[in-house]
């Protein structure tokens, strides 16, 4: 490692709250597309025949906060692990871990999801925004996994911009205002107004608030996503640097949750005459005392590793990755059928998990794909719940060398 990977950082001791927080997110956009089907304006397919205003509230309070939170996960997670293998061992273990599974996994879930769409009835919608076919979109968008892309251009501007720093002023400085910039953030109330500086600024250039942050219909960078997630990545990536700020964002949890809440039902009941600027500061704080409550109460609860949170994080990962097209035809059988939405959510909430931890189990938490994904192999435990203990076994071996 050069000088400037030995630059002085914080422990690397694992962080099994915000490991778990990390999953956490991203189960939740497997429960955000769960609810999709839902919403009374009818923009997702599958369009069920029911609507709910409970899905709706759900869906816009998910939106304020969770690419937001996981991308401030992404760097914190990111500056520890640069700080202990190098630089290029960071870059190449993203490179392995999520530029390979968005060039892999990406055209794959996008024709999967572009069939449903034809076989629902529902084709034309897919050009109908853009002028686009089918086909130069399986070409050019990420789909569910934008924000793998939006990722990669993170890292990639956040090393060059810290390169360039060590080049300028050295590592030690570099460090030091990583640190103080760290500490601010973890202020009280000063931290989270100066977080979502850049959340204020993407919905301001947006130009509206509806649907949180539009995300990226290619694979091109794009100012407003960009914007908000590379300012949630650098939050994260000052916060590891800080420290003791993350035991400072511990002990303000419990208020900033409450502060979350109050601002999302504020959100949620704002009138459309009130000037956007305004909506657009009660979006943005509202998604950062989420990110940033959440952020402690991980930090203050999950101390320790538990089996079931250790393996739903490990799961969660593979989970995202190939969920949208299962979740839409478990959507898609279910459409027409007049059951109430309470009971469709759980058949889709009961037999989606099932598929995906399933696969996961069987498929890849042993496997190859485990290692790539996951960076390590871990036992199966489908096949050890099945497995015939050893002394099952032995004394029809004995009988065999008797006879």
């Amino acid at each position: 490692m050069t000088a400037a990977d030995r630059e002085p950082g914080r422990s690397t001791a694992r962080l099994h709250g915000l490991d778990a927080l990390r999953g956490g997110a991203l189960v939740l956009g497997i429960i955000l597309h769960s609810l999709m089907p839902f919403l009374p304006a009818g923009t997702w397919v599958p369009d069920d025949r029911h609507s709910s205003v409970t899905a709706d509230t759900a869906v816009t309070v998910i939106h304020l906060f969770r690419m937001v939170l996981f991308m401030m996960l992404a760097g914190y997670f990111g500056r520890m692990v640069l700080h202990r293998v190098g630089v290029r061992a960071y870059l190449r273990d993203r490179g392995v871990r999520i530029l390979l599974p968005l060039v892999i996994f990406g055209p794959v879930m996008l024709a999967s999801v572009v069939a449903i769409y034809l076989v629902d009835g529902a084709g034309q919608r897919i050009a109908e925004d853009d002028d686009q076919s089918p086909w130069f979109l399986l070409l050019a968008s990420p789909a569910h996994l934008w924000f793998l892309n939006v990722l990669l251009q993170c890292v990639a501007v956040t090393v060059v911009i810290r390169w360039l720093l060590i080049r300028g002023v050295g590592p030690t400085t570099v460090h030091t205002w990583c640190a103080r910039a760290g500490n601010l953030l973890a202020t009280p109330v000063l931290g989270v107004l100066l977080a979502a500086l850049p959340y204020l600024g993407a919905l301001l250039l947006q130009g509206h608030i509806e649907d949180g942050i539009e995300e990226p219909s290619t694979v091109l960078p794009e100012p407003v996503p960009l914007l908000v997630y590379l300012g949630a990545f650098v939050v994260g990536w000052c916060l590891q640097g800080g420290g003791t700020a993350s035991t400072r964002v511990m002990r303000a949890w419990a208020w900033n949750l409450v502060a979350a809440m109050a601002l999302s039902v504020a959100v949620l009941t704002v009138p459309d005459a009130v000037p956007l600027g305004i909506r657009a500061i009660l979006v943005a704080v509202a998604g950062w005392t989420w990110a940033l409550g959440l952020f402690g109460a991980g930090v203050r609860f999950v101390r320790r590793e538990r089996a079931w949170i250790r393996y739903l994080a490990d799961a969660s990962y593979w989970m995202y990755l190939i969920h949208l097209p299962i979740v839409m035809v478990a959507g898609v059988l279910l459409a027409d059928l007049t059951w109430p939405v309470l009971v469709k959510l759980v058949v889709v909430w009961t037999v989606c998990p099932v598929l995906l931890l399933g696969s996961y189990d069987l498929l890849v938490r042993n496997t190859w794909i485990g290692v790539w994904l996951n960076g390590r192999r871990r036992p199966s435990t489908l096949v050890a719940c099945f497995r015939l203990p050893q002394s099952a076994t032995r004394p029809r071996a004995a009988k065999k060398q008797r006879h």
